[in-house]
């Protein structure tokens, strides 16, 4: 396998003909994709997703790719592919378009729809062209052909691109569901079609390489939900993203089998499905769905509630019902069902929510003590399938953490695919296929670019460092005033704590060692304010390390009066 290293420099231009692929995201993480395929000079993007924070990212409210590696090349464009409406595959479209709002967007009518309602919360009317499975689209030097895949999502693509330099075969995220809930299977058909023609570089889905055999068909599920159903007494609160139609069709499905009215929670989950029932993605069956006040009149045991927030995200519905902080009030013998997966990060957001919720005696069913979700993407045996239906040339693992991306590959090399032909890159490593021979060209920077609040790009590794210091270590505030024709210190030092167990009369040992650093600099001539803040720093800073077993943020004031 060929491995990106640290040392990796700037790629040298692309060779006339060949094609070039740069990640932007995706690799090494789950979240933020977002391909760019290069040739003859135009740039065509596969998807443009956000990845969500985690713990240590304080204050961040979504990540999204990096795209100064494309931004003077905006007019060179030729269109955004998008493979499903899942947010990290179309969650960070609005803010590319900010910087042209007329790059084509091509996806399917589901997907288009869930981005069109995103890009007008953005102010943003987009260049949108629909497609389906078997359509062929000419976009600049590159033929796109659509195939169809089964996933979470309804509607979900893969795309087949061919240019003058050779052929790519692009996955999205899928699995090979054969009895799928709407009747719509990966088509294997096409991929054996287009292996005819030859793929000389097949991207494909890592996230379940690490699973062996294959995903559990998502009909296997209605019996548990079934079960939930009928063993439940009082209300039953269902979470779930607010992209999974299936599961929700399941659990409307199972409310009217079982005599119950479905109210929705959450602007997301209301917005999404709405536009699921109006493009017919969605049944609802006349009389089901009802809004907040005309659930709360019914009784407790013909309630159902579908929110967000099962990834125990703070602010999502569900979270603020386990911490009391909603107006729906969690009760004794309340059924509360999670039915989705963990993405990885969020396990200790998502326990918190499934004890608090436990606390307020709820009954919560999830994923670990019940069949109620199962992934949408493929596990190790169908991916053996696919290599083998495909006989790609060159293998490029994408969409997910290193484990998987490498997991992949050797599932790759096990179908006689030789070792050099497995390309393992991460974000910014720049893959060039020339003459049928894939191959690590360089890398580019390709960092995080952090929205936070009303700043995009604003918030720095530096910024959010010292968000982790003041949430963990606390701070200390040193106020001096100095006169400033003597030098001599004034007033203070006064010490100001928080975040601090001890009592604040713990900083006055450290007084002494102050006056006597600032007088010590006073006699060497020391009269910037910048160094005399320096010597405050250090000298506070040694004491609470040595004595507190602590480095909070250290904000000296100099005063000159």
């Amino acid at each position: 396998m060929s491995h990106p290293h640290p040392e990796l420099t700037e790629p040298a231009p692309l060779v006339d003909g060949g094609v070039r692929v740069v990640a932007l995201g995706g690799l090494g993480e789950i979240g933020r994709n977002m391909t760019v395929i290069e040739h003859k000079g135009k740039l065509l993007i596969v998807d443009c997703g956000v990845l969500f924070p985690e713990e240590h990212h304080p204050g961040v409210d979504l990540i999204l790719p990096d795209f100064s590696y494309i931004e003077d090349r905006m007019d060179d464009v030729v269109a955004i592919i998008l493979t499903h409406g899942h947010e990290d595959h179309i969650g960070a479209v609005p803010y590319l378009l900010r910087r042209k709002a007329d790059i084509p967007i091509i996806g399917s009518q589901l997907t288009l729809a869930l981005i069109e309602a995103k890009l007008k919360e953005h102010k943003i009317r987009p260049f949108t062209l629909g497609v389906k499975e078997g359509d062929v689209e000419d976009l600049g030097p590159f033929e796109c052909e659509f195939i169809a895949v089964n996933h979470s999502i309804p509607d979900a693509l893969a795309v087949y691109i061919t240019t003058s330099g050779g052929t790519l075969l692009h996955t999205g995220d899928f699995k090979m569901d054969q009895i799928p809930l709407d009747g719509r299977i990966t088509d294997l058909r096409s991929f054996a079609r287009v292996s005819e023609k030859g793929v000389d570089l097949f991207l494909v889905d890592s996230t379940n390489a690490e699973v062996p055999g294959f995903t559990t068909p998502e009909r296997n599920i209605a019996p548990a939900i079934e079960r939930v159903f009928h063993q439940a007494q009082r209300r039953i609160i269902v979470a779930c993203f607010s992209s999974h139609i299936h599961r929700v069709q399941q659990v409307i499905d199972a409310a009217e089998a079982n005599g119950r009215k479905v109210a929705m929670v959450g602007r997301s989950m209301l917005r999404n499905m709405g536009i699921a029932q109006d493009l017919g993605y969605l049944k609802v069956p006349k009389g089901i769905l009802v809004d907040l006040g005309q659930l709360a009149q019914l009784p407790e045991d013909q309630q159902v509630l579908i929110s967000t927030g099962s990834q125990g995200e703070p602010m999502a519905a569900l979270s603020r019902m386990a911490n009391g902080d909603h107006k729906i009030e969690v009760g004794e013998d309340d059924t509360v069902l999670l039915a989705s997966s963990l993405i990885p990060g969020n396990e200790n957001a998502v326990y918190r929510v499934i004890n608090g919720l436990t606390y307020l005696g709820a009954n919560v069913v999830h994923k670990g003590n019940a069949l109620v979700h199962v992934s949408g993407h493929a596990s190790a045996g169908e991916l053996l399938y696919c290599y083998n239906i495909i006989r790609p040339k060159n293998v490029m693992p994408v969409h997910g953490e290193w484990r998987h991306l490498v997991a992949n590959g050797k599932l790759a090399e096990q179908t006689g695919i030789a070792k050099e032909n497995v390309i393992l890159a991460e974000d910014g490593v720049v893959v060039d296929l020339v003459d049928g021979k894939a191959s690590i060209a360089g890398a580019v920077d390709c960092g995080y670019i952090y929205v936070d609040g009303s700043s995009v790009g604003g918030t720095t590794e530096t910024l959010l460092k010292d968000r982790r210091i003041l949430r963990d270590e606390g701070f200390v505030t040193i106020i001096v005033v100095r006169d400033t024709k003597t030098g001599e210190i004034a007033a203070g030092p006064e010490i100001q704590a928080r975040g601090f167990a001890e009592d604040v009369d713990v900083f006055n040992k450290v007084r002494p060692k102050l006056e006597q650093a600032l007088e010590e600099a006073r006699k060497s001539g020391v009269k910037d304010s910048h160094q005399l803040q320096q010597i405050i720093r250090r000298t506070v800073g040694s004491f609470v390390g040595g004595r507190l077993r602590r480095r909070p943020m250290i904000i000296p004031i100099v005063i000159d009066a």
